[in-house]
């Protein structure tokens, strides 16, 4: 009785386990056939416009060398004890204050940017870096990253900046730099970490990086002054600015950050009211810095492109007058879409001269969906292939592969949204077949694209300054 009761559990667990097997193979399979379908409509998507002949675009000031580093394992490296209290620290002096800074970004999952006082740990941090296995260093800047994926996609690049021959000669043969060569490049640090990754007793929540550097060229604009001088003759339809998060806590004299920036306003208000300026975000902390750029920048600016942690920062500044250094890494559609309502509507409320700018375009990029707003009746075209587009290049960057692998995709975006917090609001739910979302609103028209996550990260780093490019590479 025994044997035939023993028998009689075994098959019963046999049997559960197969049922179990059938149903995740049938499972992975709806899930595979799924992704295929969404896959094959963001491409058609994407297709729907060609760059012909190769659009003109001018892009500035950062350029540099990245260096690539495992970020835990580089404080293993360097004897440094994951610290009792993650903080942020405003100047970073020492190793111990590197430590601190990294563990707060690192436990939020959120991507930052910092200048590092001190240039011994800054030199000792790049050398330790580069004994890592597999250790690897690439162009950067985000400058620099753009005006090579604008020339990928087709377009062709003046970029300002200043480096080294030797990375002069890596760049696309469609990127020509304008800037005098120097001896030694501006050097970035890339501190990259992976989804769960342990820091002590601090836990990642997504894949991302902390990048640190103690630049001498970037801050300053350099190359400024020559790339004005090309300018107008190479008659860009669009310009792109990014990096000027390097001039962020930065020991400038008094007076200089404010005088290389009206250089700057300068040369935007040069320029015809027909040739469209992008203003890239990045990771900034000052608060002086940010209320500079709104006075110098922001209103010359037509477009704006930011991430999920930088969106928030612009709002909380233009709302409340501070800044908000780490928000949700994972935030909902509803919320980004009302912030991205609020910036919009403040900054078309700021009252402004005949050579300013109303903001017409906002791109924000998260790891889960693409939301790109445009005004009615602006420069601004194929919104919706633009969200495709910036779609697939966030996986084929961050998996570094030109095609889409469905094993290394996943959706992480909600089988439904609403395009508000507000009560009430509607709810668009997702459609394999139309994966993009797109509707008007009062003078403008919103797409959302869901993103294909890439499961196995190669890389985070210019992840969003290739997503920006890509987008604005086929609404110019």
């Amino acid at each position: 009785m025994a044997r035939t009761l023993l028998t009689f559990g075994s098959i019963l667990s046999i049997a559960i386990i197969l049922f179990a097997v059938l149903y995740k193979r049938n499972n992975d399979d709806e899930l595979s056939k799924r992704l295929q379908i969404v896959l094959n409509n963001l491409l058609r998507a994407e297709e729907k416009v060609n760059l012909h002949p190769r659009a003109r675009v001018a892009v500035g000031f950062s350029l540099c060398r990245d260096a690539f580093a495992r970020g835990v394992d580089l404080f293993h490296q360097m004897g440094e004890e994951p610290p009792p209290e993650a903080r942020h620290v405003d100047e970073i002096r020492s190793a111990k204050d590197l430590a601190e800074i990294f563990a707060y970004f690192f436990s939020h999952g959120a991507a930052s940017e910092r200048y590092v006082h001190n240039k011994e740990v800054f030199r000792h941090a790049v050398k330790l870096a580069q004994r890592q296995p597999g250790a690897i260093s690439a162009v950067g800047g985000n400058a620099a990253v753009i005006a090579n994926r604008l020339a990928v996609e087709g377009c062709d690049v003046l970029l300002g900046g200043r480096a080294t021959p030797d990375t002069l000669a890596k760049f696309h043969q469609h990127v020509r730099v304008v800037g005098e060569p120097v001896e030694e490049d501006d050097v970035h640090l890339i501190l990259e970490y992976k989804t769960g990754e342990k820091f002590g007793r601090y836990t990642s929540p997504r894949a991302n990086r902390f990048i640190i550097h103690s630049d001498v060229y970037n801050p300053f604009l350099e190359g400024i002054e020559e790339f004005q001088e090309e300018l107008l003759k190479f008659n860009p339809k669009a310009v792109v600015l990014g990096g000027l998060q390097m001039m962020d806590n930065f020991p400038f004299k008094e007076g200089e950050r404010p005088e290389r920036l009206q250089l700057l306003q300068d040369m935007l208000r040069s320029l015809p009211a027909t040739t469209p300026v992008h203003l890239e975000l990045a990771s900034f902390a000052e608060e002086e810095m940010m209320q500079e750029l709104l006075e110098y920048i922001f209103l010359y600016s037509d477009s704006l492109g930011m991430n999920e942690q930088e969106l928030p920062n612009l709002f909380s500044l233009l709302n409340y007058g501070n800044m908000s250094l780490v928000s949700d890494p994972y935030p909902r559609v509803a919320t980004v879409l009302d912030q991205m309502r609020s910036v919009y509507s403040t900054l078309k409320g700021f009252p402004r001269t005949p050579d300013q700018r109303p903001i017409t375009r906002i791109h924000v990029h998260t790891l889960a969906f693409q939301a790109i707003l445009t005004v009615d009746g602006s420069i601004w075209r194929n919104t919706m292939s633009a969200a495709a587009k910036a779609s697939l290049t966030a996986h084929r960057h961050v998996c570094a592969s030109s095609e889409v692998d469905m094993a290394r995709s996943r959706i992480i975006m909600d089988d439904s949204f609403s395009v508000s917090r507000e009560q009430g609001s509607r709810k668009i739910p997702f459609q394999e077949d139309r994966p993009v979302s797109c509707w008007k609103e009062e003078d403008y028209e919103i797409c959302v694209a869901p993103v294909l996550v890439c499961t196995k990260v190669y890389r985070t780093a210019g992840g969003g300054d290739n997503i920006s490019a890509a987008g604005l590479s086929v609404q110019i």
